[in-house]
């Protein structure tokens, strides 16, 4: 008897849809080659492909768990196969034959879909360089230092120079050597700052040996340096006159607490192409300092100085070339200018846009009054630490500077409620420092109520002032800063007051 390819509980009529031929049937059902019939090729999304009858009608696939299976009684559930993941490879004879081993289809047939290649290799979130330059910007100076240190693909996005713009590294003495085992000193490798691309550096405790070793053992030395600073050295006029001729591309010099040069080597080592000068509290530095500057320094813009033997006499010195180019003047502590010596300045620098005397104690309201009539460009004055300004300095102030935006009354102990009362008026005024102004009460507070415009205001230090009188201040809805450090008035409630009327401004306690 001809074996048949349909079981028994097959045999049924279904629609000519999802058939197999005979003949094809046949053949699935003959012998392989190792004598055992070949199953027949089931689909992978549970339908059971049956063969055609004798009688020429067709036979449909079953679904399980339709309605026409679960009726039909003594009929057994459809064979099920097993995820084509776990399932046996077929037989080679059945891929000989021509067909797909997965779906019955000829080899050829509709295309299946195609296999994954390997996926793309990325690399880890944490050295993706495009995600490290954005996040590195959410970091202070210091905390890139040390995230520096984590490995290579950091270091590598963190130093560049974008990071370092604008910051000037501090190299103590004893920070440029590395000791070796046989006790010698070796200047160490810097090639980190200059990849990082600094413009500027601040040496603390160098001496004329130590400059000259920088000098040699940093490549951008000659021209890439832009700014140095020399603090608490031992620099002698030959060591600040190879300095500067060696280093071409310093225009901006500080130095700070250097006492073993001369003005004669201020004299021999100033260049023209210095545009910004600090000197203080270099013992040094009298009258003939200031002549060289103002003679060897056409295009300096700025200048701060702080030298108690500088008298009048030195701001004379300056002539029509500085007063084209220089617009900041800082005379700090120099206690022996007086009124002379500000006519001096307003006539010979009348460009100024940043003047400084503070501490210039013996410069009265007269003096500050040739500063309002002459200097109408400035746009910050500091007076700080001088006791013989009074409330009629600041109306000349108020009357005459139209465009000032910052000013400076620390320690000035003979300012009055009076003089606020002047400055109200000024429109333009951002920033305005009244710390340990002693004589400042609530009702002085009151004027300062008008100002709109301004965004600092120090109350430091200001003892008659009350919770009472600086509650007020609430009224101020577009400062951003209110210092009111070791002032009496501020109690814990007034913080709390502040933090919740005036949330945008920053409250230091």
């Amino acid at each position: 008897m001809e074996r048949s390819s349909v079981l028994p509980w097959q045999q049924t009529h279904y629609p000519l849809s999802w058939t197999l031929s005979a003949d094809r049937a046949r053949k699935m059902s003959s012998p392989g080659v190792d004598g055992d019939p070949k199953p027949p090729c089931l689909p992978r999304n549970g339908l059971v492909k049956l063969p055609g009858q004798p009688n020429g009608l067709g036979t449909a696939s079953i679904t399980k768990g339709t309605p026409a299976a679960k009726n039909r009684p003594c009929q057994p559930p459809p064979p099920t196969l097993p995820p084509p993941s776990l399932a046996a490879p077929p037989p080679r004879a059945a891929l000989a034959g021509g067909l797909c081993p997965q779906a019955g289809l000829p080899l050829g047939g509709p295309a299946l879909a195609p296999v994954p290649g390997p996926p793309v290799e990325r690399p880890p979130l944490a050295t993706d360089e495009k995600i490290l330059n954005g996040l590195f910007w959410y970091f202070s100076a210091c905390e890139r230092c040390v995230l520096a240190q984590v490995c290579k693909a950091w270091r590598r996005v963190l130093y560049q120079p974008k990071f370092w713009a604008g910051l000037t590294p501090v190299l103590h003495a004893k920070e440029l050597y590395t000791v070796l085992p046989g006790g010698e000193k070796e200047f160490v490798n810097l090639q980190g700052f200059a990849a990082r691309g600094f413009e500027g550096f601040c040496l603390v405790g160098v001496s004329d040996l130590d400059i000259c070793e920088f000098i040699d053992n940093y490549a951008l030395s000659k021209k890439g340096v832009k700014a140095m600073s020399l603090k608490r050295s031992t620099i002698t006029d030959a060591g600040l006159e190879v300095m500067l001729e060696q280093m071409q591309g310093v225009v901006r010099l500080e130095l700070s607490g250097c006492n073993d040069f001369t003005e004669a080597g201020l004299w021999s080592s100033l260049s023209a192409r210095i545009t910004s000068l600090s000197v203080s509290d270099c013992i040094n530095v009298a009258d003939d300092a200031i002549a060289a500057i103002s003679q060897l320094l056409p295009n300096l813009a700025e200048l701060s100085l702080q030298a108690y033997h500088v008298t009048d006499t030195a701001l004379a010195y300056f002539t029509a070339r500085q007063g084209h180019s220089t617009h900041t003047l800082r005379l700090l502590s120099c206690w022996e200018i007086t009124n002379h010596g500000v006519v001096n300045v307003v006539h010979s620098l009348p460009n100024l846009t940043a003047l400084s005397l503070s501490g210039c104690s013996k410069v009265t309201d007269d003096g500050v009054e040739l500063v309002a009539e002459n200097l109408r460009k400035l746009r910050s004055l500091d007076l700080s630490w001088c006791p013989r300004i009074t409330d009629m300095a600041l109306e000349y102030v108020a009357c005459d500077l139209h465009r000032l935006e910052e000013l400076v009354l620390d320690r000035c102990v003979r300012i009055t409620d009076t003089g606020l009362s002047y400055l109200s008026t000024m429109s333009s005024l951002r920033s305005l420092y009244l710390r340990w102004c002693c004589q400042v009460q609530d009702f002085g507070l009151k004027h300062l109520l008008a100002m709109r415009s301004l965004r600092l205001l120090s109350l430091a230090g200001c003892p008659l002032l009350t919770a009472t009188g600086l509650s007020g201040l609430v009224q101020l809805q577009e400062l951003e800063e209110l210092e009111l450090t070791n002032c009496p008035g501020a109690t814990p409630e007034l913080f709390k007051y502040f933090s919740q009327h005036l949330p945008r401004c920053l409250v230091v306690e």
